[in-house]
């Protein structure tokens, strides 16, 4: 069995690579990513022997047609950021949507199985738990939530000619080679590891907000493919719902010294919502929230700093 992870450099793609390349029913695993972030470190500490980087930058039609013989898709490129997708709201249409249509087109073309990553800031602000088969709850605040529901769209429209699976993904946590700090958990380490005030917005810090360990993350990829399952429909995928006031009482029990500061932000509403992942486990998988672990492993990967 043949693997390709897209956005292979980025925080999702370059732990899956790390993690998925040590399964041995994986022949071979193609990490397409177009280094546009300059992250090909994030591949340094991934064995050689079955991995295959290919630089190509999947917006463009038919930039994959040249790699034979994949059976499983993990499609992790995308430009990222809710709140900074405001400032590069075209670019990211743009590159997002043609990234999404020319996977469509590959997986089609080769019938290849796909495992599309959504989000779950698809909801935005919900005064109820959420849950994926009610249409009244989806509420994009940000251009790049609006983006993932326009791929979602896509792959329904296609529903009949290709076999795929979307997860909705709360906001990632934990330590990558690819890690990025513009998520919330991994930002608040930052700025405690550098005695810096953490800024919460101004309105959300009794509010709740999905949050997924990219443990919970790879548990999941590994039951679906183990099991299978292409089902084309969506589910939820999380480790726990947390307010910001329980995520930074996580963090303070490691770090003691801890000062926040109440700011704007243009998308504050945006975090007021609970997710149900039900669906998902009703399906067989199990979960564990590993959330507190993935704080205490982000504040000792920064311990440098001192």
């Amino acid at each position: 069995m043949n693997l390709m992870i897209t956005g292979a450099c980025g925080h999702i793609g370059s732990y899956l690579a790390l993690h998925l390349s040590k399964i041995k029913k994986f022949k071979k695993i193609y990490l397409v990513d177009n280094l546009i972030s300059s992250k090909i470190n994030s591949l340094l500490s991934i064995k050689k022997n079955k991995i295959i980087f290919k630089n190509i930058d999947i917006s463009k039609i038919g930039s994959l047609n040249s790699i034979k013989n994949i059976d499983i898709i993990i499609h992790c490129a995308s430009l990222t950021n809710a709140e900074g997708s405001f400032k590069i709201e075209k670019l990211m249409y743009k590159n997002n949507v043609n990234c999404m249509k020319n996977i469509i087109s590959y997986c089609i073309k080769k019938k290849i199985n796909l495992l599309h990553l959504s989000s779950t800031s698809v909801y935005g602000s919900q005064e109820s738990t959420v849950y994926e088969d009610n249409k009244k709850f989806i509420n994009p605040q940000s251009p790049y939530a609006k983006i993932k529901i326009l791929e979602e769209k896509l792959l329904k429209k296609n529903y009949k000619k290709l076999s795929f699976i979307t997860l909705r993904l709360g906001t990632i946590a934990g330590v990558s080679p690819g890690m990025r700090f513009h998520t919330a958990v991994n930002k608040f380490c930052l700025n405690a590891s550098m005695n810096e005030k953490i800024n919460v917005y101004q309105t959300a810090y009794n509010q709740y907000r999905p949050y997924l360990s990219l443990k919970t993350a790879l548990n999941c990829f590994k039951f679906l493919i183990n099991k299978n399952v292409y089902n084309n429909n969506t589910y939820n995928l999380l480790s726990k719902n947390y307010t910001v006031k329980q995520i930074i009482s996580i963090i303070r029990k490691n770090k003691k010294r801890l000062k926040i500061k109440f700011v704007k932000t243009k998308i504050m509403n945006q975090l007021s919502y609970k997710v149900d992942n039900k669906k998902l486990l009703r399906f067989g998988f199990k979960t564990k929230n590993y959330i507190p672990k993935d704080i205490k492993e982000t504040l000792k990967a920064l311990n440098f700093i001192y």
